[in-house]
């Protein structure tokens, strides 16, 4: 019978690494995130702009753990169409998707005063647990007892995986945070070393993958890497997902830190030229809508109603009517020549005192990389 992996102890930080393998990564590497740091410095209100691609990254980060739930899922969800109609599996789903959202949210908040620490990690894992399947197990606190990764309600000893043990946890986990403030010779390395240690250690009893791939971008933005933390890989992953989990595990069972290394960096390069050439393309979609807005509208409002759109692609009526920087009348007037023009599609049509429920399907269809509306 084959013996589970076990923890790598005395392994981190690696103590060597092959250079000469990784050296063709590393130019690579940073220039493509320069490119699209740069992309980003160019898009006006880049948060409101990008949330979509937040929402998509939540989506793909939960999927790669067997959530199943989709964007356009999660958004026409949040907009409240036919929320009686979903089944209690799916709701559970796209509510660990809308907590990804809320954790990132509450991180970034955290490092406006903070550095990239253990409290940062455990107060957003109490965030991306509340309320949704794990609450029960201790949201933002180190687990206490033995865990481990394998088919389910397999025994320790049918395992694939077995994590440092519960009682060197936190000495362990003080090690990895003293690690994210030293200095290396390559922040991409250091960040790729750093995630394959916090999914080694396993520190919660459950959220530590998605909380893992959500320090990427914290770490890229704490380090200067990009002006804002927002970087998307988990599509990386999950098109990889195979390969993703076995050069994790290949750390511990065999010391191949450079394997992980490489791999992680071909994972930045790929996922840095595909964000940059979606949010150049999010950015152009932005333009030109606004002009159409304008346009169409003659409202002073136009950019309100621009940036409404981009940040809620799925929306009931009411919601466009009441924003807080239009009149209702003005919000029903201007959704009123949008809807006419055509702009985007009826989700679900108004019935009664319940609101049309409407998607911008031309911006969805750009976060996801394929029509989907």
């Amino acid at each position: 019978m084959t013996q589970p992996v076990r923890y790598h102890t005395g392994g981190f930080p690696p103590g060597a690494l092959d250079w000469p393998q990784l050296i063709p990564l590393l130019g690579p590497a940073s220039a493509a995130v320069a490119r699209y740091d740069g992309m980003l410095s160019a898009l006006p209100n880049v948060a409101v702009l990008l949330s979509p691609l937040m929402t998509q990254e939540a989506v793909l980060s939960s999927r790669i753990e067997g959530t199943q739930a989709t964007m356009g899922e999660v958004l026409a969800f949040e907009a409240g169409k036919e929320q009686a109609g979903v089944s209690e599996e799916k709701k559970g789903d796209i509510e660990e998707v809308l907590n990804y959202r809320k954790a990132m949210r509450r991180a970034e908040e955290l490092l406006k005063d903070l550095p990239l620490c253990q409290r940062v990690a455990k107060e957003a894992h109490a965030v991306l647990l509340d309320g949704v399947r794990g609450h029960n197990k201790s949201p933002g606190e180190y687990r206490r007892i033995p865990n481990w990764i394998g088919p389910p309600g397999c025994k320790i000893e049918d395992a694939r995986y077995v994590p440092i043990g519960a009682d060197a946890l936190p000495e362990a986990m003080g090690r990895w945070e003293k690690y994210i403030h030293e200095d290396a010779p390559d922040r991409l390395v250091q960040l790729g070393i750093l995630h394959a240690e916090f999914e080694a250690l396993h520190p919660f009893l459950d959220g530590n993958g998605r909380l893992g791939r959500m320090l990427i971008p914290l770490f890229m933005a704490k380090h200067g890497l990009i002006r804002a933390p927002m970087f998307y890989i988990s599509a990386f992953f999950e098109r990889n997902r195979e390969e993703y989990y076995e050069r994790l595990l290949a750390v511990s069972r065999e010391g191949n830190w450079t394997g992980w290394v490489a791999f992680f960096l071909k994972s930045v390069i790929e996922q840095a030229n595909e964000n940059q050439q979606k949010a150049q393309a999010i950015g152009a979609l932005y333009e030109s809508t606004l002009r159409q807005i304008a346009d169409l509208t003659h409202s002073q409002y136009a950019v309100h109603a621009a940036e409404f759109l981009f940040c809620r692609p799925i929306f009931k009526a009411s919601e466009f009517y009441h924003m807080p920087t239009l009149t209702p009348a003005s919000g029903r007037r201007i959704l009123d020549l949008l809807q006419g023009d055509k702009f985007f599609a009826e989700l679900r049509p108004a019935s009664g005192r319940r609101p049309a429920v409407f998607a911008f399907k031309t911006l969805l269809n750009l976060a996801e990389g394929r029509e989907v509306f």
